[in-house]
């Protein structure tokens, strides 16, 4: 097979340096350098990811081992083929770049890659997120990236959707992106195939962050986009491994990724010091807005909220350079309860950690999904269920290996709504989610005093230091307690009916949730 795909290659451009890249992206008029030193990006209609846009190609592997439905479209590899050569035909002749990259800081389970851009900027965003596998001679790889972004489909003709598409083909270990400019789409789809691999070797892979103390003592951070991941695992008292894709063997975690993808929405330089400091030269902004002397505004979301910084890890002063983790000592479930009634902190058992895994409730924040403008209920299982291609029990099966054979305390956190539900609440303080979560690390709330919470079957901490009176029961932060009762039970309700798609489950998993009325 040509490694290449037919790309001419007096018109390809291999392994340019960060500088060089960026120089081409403004020459190209891909985007503009700003006040910070980023290179800032418009990714136009498409400012987040296009799910309904994704497909797999069904074939004599994956045909059984996928899990077919919404998220994972199948498709007919004929029609595959089509589109294949309507790629290639575009490329042929085409001005490309090639980034040679590694994912999986494990290198004997990680994966080389090979990504092929026709746009700088998106040939910059793969050299900052994924590891640099810059010495590498050999042309081959285990999984090639095509992005075409100016390449537009022509819907049903196409036998797509719409003008945009990304397919992943498992058997040829080929990712095809076209007609979007998110770059987004590029990491979720590298993510997608090591979901497909790892499970194979016994490996879980999982969507979160991790970091470290001095002592390799590690911490998981699990969550939706928006709920916190990013921005809690840069501890400036920790090291950090890596902000949103790991991988568990029996023998400690690693990071999928070179970089890290950060929202900047309403980014506070105090805050969120880490990741404010490392949006300078070499890091790229999607879709922010700038005042008129280039200085970005990270409050403005006129164009979307799901407004991205990318760059890489070492830009991050305390981050791991091995990109390497021990086992597991603390689990982070991270939540953006929008109904504003699950508590800011709850303490869980092996088959409540199992449940709250399986069911991997948050409302879906604005911007991170196209056509999402507010806060939306979604249990997304695995805290990253749009991801994951096989059935959602053979990773919740490997995670509950894993609790059993270690000694692993699990939380749930909510970052989202107290006082409230969305528009009459405020979003949940980040100092004081900090504090819950150092506690939770720390090693502070194995000897608190727990109450039990009877709507949501969790036990509760009633008290942590510098947490305010009356934080930890969100009953009380209510106008009208009645009112938060009846939101409570609605929401409860909203778990059970979810957890019925889960047929075969274990009883004390299924009875770890909310209870029935």
């Amino acid at each position: 097979m040509d490694n290449l795909y037919g790309i001419n290659r007096d018109k390809l451009k291999t392994n340019l340096s960060v500088s060089e890249l960026i120089n081409e992206a403004v020459k190209r008029d891909e985007g503009t350098l700003i006040e910070n030193g980023c290179l800032l990006i418009n990714t136009g209609r498409y400012t987040g990811r296009s799910p309904e846009d994704r497909f797999v190609v069904k074939d004599e592997v994956t045909s059984e081992t996928v899990k077919w439905n919404d998220r994972n479209k199948a498709m007919d590899e004929s029609v595959y083929q089509k589109l294949k050569q309507k790629v290639m035909d575009y490329i042929s002749d085409r001005e490309m770049y090639w980034v040679k990259a590694r994912v999986g800081a494990d290198r004997q389970n990680g994966l080389r890659l090979n990504v092929f851009a026709e746009k700088a900027s998106h040939a910059l965003f793969a050299n900052q997120i994924f590891i640099k596998d810059r010495e590498r001679e050999s042309e081959e790889a285990d999984f090639t990236l095509i992005a075409v972004p100016a390449l537009k489909a022509e819907g049903e003709k196409d036998g797509v959707r719409s003008e945009a598409f990304v397919i992943l083909n498992l058997k040829e270990r080929l990712i095809l992106i076209a007609g979007t400019y998110y770059a987004g789409e590029i990491k979720k789809s590298v993510f997608s195939v090591m979901n497909y691999l790892l499970p194979e070797k016994g490996i879980l892979p999982m969507h979160c962050s991790a970091n470290m103390d001095e002592t390799g003592d590690t911490v998981l951070f699990f969550g939706l986009s928006g709920t916190g991941k990013t921005t809690l695992s840069a501890d400036s008292s920790r090291k950090l491994i890596g902000d949103d894709e790991h991988g568990w063997t029996d023998e400690g975690v690693f990071n999928f990724e070179g970089g890290c993808y950060a929202k900047t929405i309403n980014l506070d330089p105090e805050k969120e010091k880490e990741i404010y400091d490392s949006l300078r030269f070499g890091a790229i902004l999607e879709n922010v807005i700038c005042d008129k002397d280039g200085k970005p505004d990270y409050t403005d979301d006129s164009r979307t909220e799901n407004t991205r910084g990318a760059y890489p890890i070492d830009y991050i002063p305390n981050s791991e350079p091995s990109g390497l983790g021990g086992l597991p000592n603390t689990i982070v479930f991270l939540t953006a309860d929008a109904f504003g009634v699950l508590p800011p902190i709850s303490k869980l058992s092996k088959e409540g950690a199992m449940y709250h895994f399986m069911s991997g409730y948050t409302s879906k924040l604005a911007g991170t999904e196209r056509g999402i403008t507010e806060p939306e209920t979604t249990f997304s299982a695995l805290f990253g269920e749009p991801f994951m291609i096989r059935p959602i029990e053979e990773y919740a099966q490997l995670l509950g290996k894993k609790l059993a054979d270690g000694d692993t305390e699990v939380y749930l956190i909510n970052t989202g709504w107290i006082g409230g539900k969305y528009g009459v609440g405020e979003r949940m303080p980040l100092p004081l989610t900090r504090r819950m979560v150092k506690a939770a690390i720390s090693g502070e709330l194995r000897q608190a005093e727990y109450r039990h919470d009877d709507i949501f079957n969790l036990d509760v901490p009633v008290q942590i230091q510098d947490i305010p009176e009356g934080i930890l029961d969100p009953r009380t932060q209510w106008a009208d307690p009645a009112d938060y009762d009846k939101t409570a039970r609605e929401l409860a309700d909203k778990f059970l009916e979810n957890f019925k798609r889960f047929k075969d489950v274990d009883p004390k998993i299924a009875n770890a949730g909310p209870l029935s009325k």
